[in-house]
């Protein structure tokens, strides 16, 4: 059985056809998934969507976010895309990390998150300082509720600050981003597959 990938983009654009550089990283990363036989589902752009603020798995009428959560949580990995703003992960992402904080109480028998045994990962991109602190946010965040990181779980680009190339005008993939989406996709595969066939006892 193949493992099935979830990628979310928590751009600020909610136009689903708006071009993101947060959408070319995370087809960075899906590319080098595939050569593991992963299964990419469609990115779903948070911002087109109606998640509503709060920290239950379903805040009510016109709530957005149970069907993203069911979709995420039949994955067995997430790619969690973000862009970089004033240094930090966009209001988004962490509107996404703040309705996760309902998995805290969402336990089975054993104590276990419904995020327990599968594996996340960050595509971060900006035109800006920050990338090491936008996944060490995201993956703090993520670990408490129940996700597992693996070794160079984040694949990241950093453009000129305040300069006006973004990562999708690039007209050559950069070495080291090549070099560490395999490294983030041979891990997160090997570790999906892992823990798929063995589960963390709780």
């Amino acid at each position: 059985m193949s493992l099935i990938v979830q990628p979310i983009n928590c751009t600020l654009k909610s136009d689903p056809k708006a071009k993101s550089s947060t959408d070319a990283m995370i087809g960075v990363l899906a590319g080098e998934m595939k050569k593991f036989s992963a299964e990419i589902a469609p990115t779903i752009r948070i911002a087109a969507h109606n998640v509503l603020p709060g920290v239950t798995s379903d805040e009510g009428p016109g709530d957005g976010w149970p069907a993203i959560r069911t979709a995420i949580l039949a994955a067995d990995i997430l790619v969690f895309g973000t862009p970089i703003w004033m240094g930090q992960p966009s209001s988004v992402a962490k509107r996404v990390l703040e309705r996760m904080d309902a998995f805290l109480d969402e336990t089975d028998e054993a104590g276990r998150m419904p995020s327990y045994s599968k594996i996340a990962v960050c595509a971060v991109v900006g035109n800006e300082d920050g990338a090491h602190n936008v996944c060490a946010q995201v993956f703090q965040a993520l670990n408490d509720v129940g996700w597992t990181i693996p070794p160079v779980g984040g694949c990241y680009w950093v453009g000129e600050a305040m300069g006006d190339t973004d990562f999708q005008d690039l007209k050559a993939m950069p070495r080291m981003v090549t070099k560490t989406a395999k490294m983030v996709a041979a891990n997160a595969s090997h570790l999906a597959a892992l823990l798929k066939d063995n589960p963390f006892p709780g």
